[in-house]
């Protein structure tokens, strides 16, 4: 998988099917490689493309070759206004957004490349409808369009997005010859942020009020499934507790992962009903868990910017009967960037009954470090950016290095999120992260698989293969 990463070059390279535009890309993906982190050029959605058509492993039945064009504008204005390293870290940024989404919601493979300028190219492998790919797509460019902290200021881009379900047969010149031509139809249209390669610029489906309609229902109905990712101890590779994500299996859409189905949320106003549906959920089940094994339940900037967030919260973990002492609270930057008095305050007072908090997606983006100073944190939860080149990368590995003895001069553990192979896993452990999660182990699961797995895996590493339960039975 391709995760994210920024480089600069002129807009027009971007050109989908030319040979000048293939080559530029390919120039431009080098020559940035070295100085931010390594996102690949548009030859790597020709070379990812035939490798999936080739092999009848990577092409299941059902699943489609679906791509999405994204270009940000305004990056001139914000380099004049901010200059070039606020433009930059805009970017990185926004490669980072585009990979957690695409981490989290799609289900097959996929691969985030660079086409230049302000530009990305998201393409997967997914069975999906295109009802279902313009959902995502518009989740995401909600997503990006969320503000974005640089020193100087808070920035606010706008994306542009083209859409493509190919067809049989289709080259990938012809794929992104016609997704740029949309691109810049949709450029062209006052308002118009979506737009499809064959100039249907919205299709049949759920409207976005017939989805947050749905997702009301939903909660009501108790339809929102709550999976557990489970984290591990570096130490001893025990089971050390999960953190709970939400998803929702629509009737007509098909899955729709927590990134999307918030964003639904936010726009009917209903995101604290759904985080504490999700709450409620996750310690009903989690109370029946045995041992010290932790929860981890994420917070949201509107669970913060509630007055009464504190007491409903502390309400369920009474009402549930899951020890305080035993729960994780994980709040981002991004959640942080409305109020921080107002946030500290109440972090604090949920550390005051024994609640821990972390730090999520420490190292994505810029990193504020007053947050360390002013809110009362446990742990810091290294973003995956962190981990991808600590094998192969000493520059990553310093990086790494220097975080955990910031954490440990500040009292704080490390958890090392994104593990995905035993040499990452062995370098978190050898430079000191505490915790990890990740699918080398264990995929997100059913609450059902993670009690099995509790129950079954025992004190010392090695004696059961986790991966063959984790993934033992539908999520």
């Amino acid at each position: 998988m391709g995760y994210g990463e920024a480089m600069r070059s002129k807009p027009d390279d971007t050109v989908a099917g030319s040979s000048r535009g293939r080559a530029a890309a390919k120039g431009a993906a080098k020559g940035i490689a070295d100085r931010l982190t390594g996102i690949p050029g548009v030859e790597a959605v020709f070379e990812r493309i035939a490798a999936w058509r080739a092999d009848p492993v990577l092409m299941p039945h059902m699943a489609h070759v679906h791509a999405m064009l994204l270009s940000l504008r305004r990056l001139d204005a914000i380099n004049m206004a901010y200059g070039e390293a606020a433009g930059d870290g805009a970017l990185e940024e926004v490669a980072a957004r585009i990979s957690h989404f695409a981490e989290e919601e799609l289900d097959g493979p996929w691969l985030l490349a660079r086409a230049g300028g302000g530009s990305f190219i998201l393409v997967a492998n997914e069975a999906c409808s295109r009802e279902r790919w313009q959902l995502v797509a518009d989740q995401l460019a909600d997503m990006i369009a969320r503000p974005i902290p640089v020193p100087s200021g808070i920035l606010r881009l706008s994306p542009r997005i083209a859409l493509i379900r190919a067809l049989t047969g289709e080259s990938v010149e012809s794929m992104l010859d016609r997704l740029g031509h949309a691109l810049g139809e949709a450029h062209e249209q006052q308002g118009t942020r979506l737009a499809w390669a064959d100039g249907e610029v919205t299709v049949p489906g759920r409207s976005a009020q017939q989805l947050e309609a749905d997702l009301l229902v939903a909660i009501d109905r108790d339809e929102i499934e709550v999976l557990f990712q489970p984290q591990f101890d570096l130490a001893d590779d025990s089971l050390t507790g999960a953190e709970a994500l939400a998803r929702w299996n629509h009737p007509e859409l098909g899955r729709i992962g927590a990134g999307a189905l918030f964003a639904i949320a936010e726009r009917a106003d209903h995101v604290g009903p759904l985080s504490r549906h999700i709450a409620r959920k996750a310690l009903w089940e989690a109370r029946e868990w045995p041992g010290s094994l932790r929860l981890s339940i994420n917070v949201t900037a509107a669970d913060l910017a509630f007055g009464s967030y504190t007491r409903q919260m502390l309400d369920l973990v009474r009402e549930s009967g899951f020890p305080p002492r035993r729960l994780t609270l994980e709040v981002t930057e991004q959640t942080l960037i409305g109020d921080i008095t107002m946030a500290a305050q109440t972090l604090a007072d949920f550390s005051a009954q024994g609640i821990r908090i972390a730090l999520d997606d420490f190292g994505a983006g810029f990193c504020n470090f007053r947050y360390l100073k002013v809110l009362p944190i446990h742990y810091l939860k290294l973003d995956r950016s962190m981990i991808d080149g600590i094998v192969t990368d000493r520059r990553d590995v310093a990086v790494l290095r220097a975080i955990v003895a910031m954490a440990r001069a500040l009292d704080l553990q490390v958890i090392a999120e994104g593990i995905e192979d035993e040499g990452q896993r062995q370098v978190a452990a050898r430079e000191g992260c505490a915790y990890f999660q990740g699918f080398l182990r264990a995929q997100p699961m059913s609450a059902a698989l993670f009690a099995r797995l509790a129950l079954s895996t025992p004190k010392q590493p090695g004696s059961i293969p986790l991966r063959s339960v984790s993934q033992a039975g539908p999520e």
